[in-house]
């Protein structure tokens, strides 16, 4: 396992509409264990230039995983076991605001979740920790990613709130209005937990929402056709694609451990005393909590 003031590991969480990243060299698909269980598909191991890479489809190859059962734990831990040190999460979404017109790249630096079937911990019963999640992504990562797409002349609004929704249906009517009297800017239905988790296992991450549509409250939605979405998304993927390319050499510039604190997210962090501690969870989280364990 990579430690974190080493040499950065990006690791890519692709969502809808990108599922490799064509410009690796020395690309194999491997597998990954997790003691949580399944990740979502193998992970793709290459390079770009000199930065080590590592990319993970969410929901599979073939897009076969709908967003409720994804197995978000199993994803971070192995990333983590994989030697990723910052995570790019890119993914579909619906806007709330006119001026966050489809095509436009969101970095998102919120989130509200409003999902209610997923494992949202690694910690639990014999092990108890409780981690910040005011600022929950890292400010560096955004920094990086909004500077990148501004240099691609990618259409990008910095700074916004995600609506997390179950799913796998879309909103209907009187949720969107809702959400949207919520100051909410897009919504989506994978950036949490996975976002909490990347900060339980102390892996920098960076949110990238990629409008495809207005959700349901817009006066045109009915009138966009299935089509021009589908359009929007390929579209969002290439971009997407030229992003990653773009950001990898800036973050791999990382000398020393995340400014944002990030990979220090567990200091202070486990609450039950060490000779309270479940044997069997402390083996479970070597690698999400090795560093404080």
């Amino acid at each position: 396992m990579v430690q974190a003031a080493t040499k950065p590991v990006i690791g890519v969480i692709g969502g809808s509409g990108v599922y490799e990243i064509e410009a690796l060299t020395n690309k194999r698909w491997q597998r990954v264990e997790s003691g949580f269980g399944e990740p979502s598909d193998d992970f793709l191991f290459g390079q770009f230039e000199d930065i080590e890479m590592v990319f993970l489809p969410r929901h599979g190859r073939g897009h076969r995983i709908p967003p409720s059962e994804i197995n978000y734990r199993a994803n971070i831990d192995a990333l983590k076991r994989a030697g990723v040190t910052e995570i790019i999460s890119v993914s579909a979404c619906g806007s709330f605001e006119e001026k966050l017109s489809p095509g436009t790249f969101v970095i998102v630096d919120q989130f509200i979740d409003q999902t209610i079937a997923r494992h949202k911990s690694f910690f639990g019963s014999g092990l108890v920790a409780h981690v910040s999640m005011a600022r929950p992504v890292c400010s560096r990562l955004g920094d990086a990613l909004e500077n990148a797409a501004r240099n691609l002349g990618i259409p990008v609004s910095r700074g916004g709130t995600y609506l997390a929704m179950e799913g796998p249906q879309f909103s209907s009517l009187a949720e969107s209005e809702l959400y949207r009297s919520w100051g909410c800017q897009v919504i989506g239905m994978t950036n949490m937990p996975e976002a909490k988790l990347a900060r339980e296992a102390e892996i920098c991450y960076g949110a990238v929402a990629m409008v495809t549509d207005y959700d349901c409250w817009h006066s045109d939605h009915e009138a966009v056709e299935v089509s021009a979405i589908l359009q929007v998304l390929m579209q969002n993927a290439d971009g997407a694609r030229e992003l990653v390319k773009a950001v990898a050499p800036i973050l791999g510039k990382r000398m020393t451990s995340c400014s944002a604190g990030c990979h220090h997210a567990l200091d202070n962090a486990l609450i039950t005393a060490p000779d309270a501690r479940d044997p069997a969870l402390v083996q479970k989280l070597k690698a999400v909590a090795g560093r404080v364990l």
